[in-house]
């Protein structure tokens, strides 16, 4: 009997927990934005640039079959893609499945997105969230490119560059006139600069964003590796 009451004591925990993770990812999910997902709400645009070179070299070191950027041609800073924001949180893959996206969209990108497979997954994940049809959200990935200038110390770097994250975001407020340092933050990983983002409104001006804040890079230092045949 002993045997008989324990086990339905530990089926009764074992519900209870389960019932009460169940509570917390939901109220997890309404805590994030109670539009969460819906396309063409939220609230503003990241753009994020990847500085190619830490794609590659990271690349190459986990093995994995050759990238297409990573090639011959000396990539700087790329798109990594426009992902639309909440204040708190982001929507992400907002129709399944993703409308077709034409090919002639994907060649006309190639430019800044260097990657066929990035172009087709930034549509699915976070194109398809924005509210845009295909053409008009990859314009609307141009314009805001057009929108950002690249320090000049970027353009050619032909050598490995150690920096502080907070001297790129300084060297990018530097080079855009109206940008604030609550609007740019920079990723990285152990030991490379990953990524710049930088927030922008709907209508692609400049703007503040705790949450872009809140995942920038912690350390100290990290390093730039060079353009390739730099």
């Amino acid at each position: 009997m002993f045997h008989s009451r324990l086990h339905s004591f530990s089926r009764f925990v074992i519900s209870v927990t389960l019932a009460a993770g169940l509570v917390l990812l939901a109220g997890g999910a309404n805590a994030q934005d109670k539009r969460q997902n819906a396309p063409g709400e939220f609230d503003f645009y990241v753009l994020a640039l990847s500085w190619s070179p830490s794609f590659c070299e990271e690349a190459a070191e986990r093995g994995g079959r050759s990238q297409i950027q990573c090639g011959g041609r000396p990539y700087a800073f790329v798109v990594h893609g426009l992902w639309p924001q909440y204040e708190n949180g982001f929507p992400e893959y907002c129709q399944r499945p993703a409308p077709r996206l034409n090919r002639s969209i994907v060649s006309s990108m190639l430019d800044l997105m260097p990657a066929p497979g990035l172009i087709f997954n930034e549509w699915d994940k976070h194109g398809t969230c924005s509210g845009l049809a295909d053409r008009s959200y990859f314009e609307t990935i141009r314009k805001a490119r057009a929108a950002i200038k690249i320090p000049a110390e970027y353009l050619d770097l032909s050598q490995a560059k150690t920096v502080a994250p907070a001297e790129v975001e300084e060297a990018f407020i530097k080079a855009n006139p109206g940008l604030s340092n609550t609007a740019v933050s920079v990723t990285c990983n152990r030991t490379r600069l990953s990524e710049v983002r930088i927030c922008l409104s709907k209508d692609l001006q400049f703007r503040a964003c705790d949450e872009n804040e809140r995942r920038s890079c912690r350390r100290d230092q990290v390093t730039m590796p060079p353009i390739r045949g730099g």
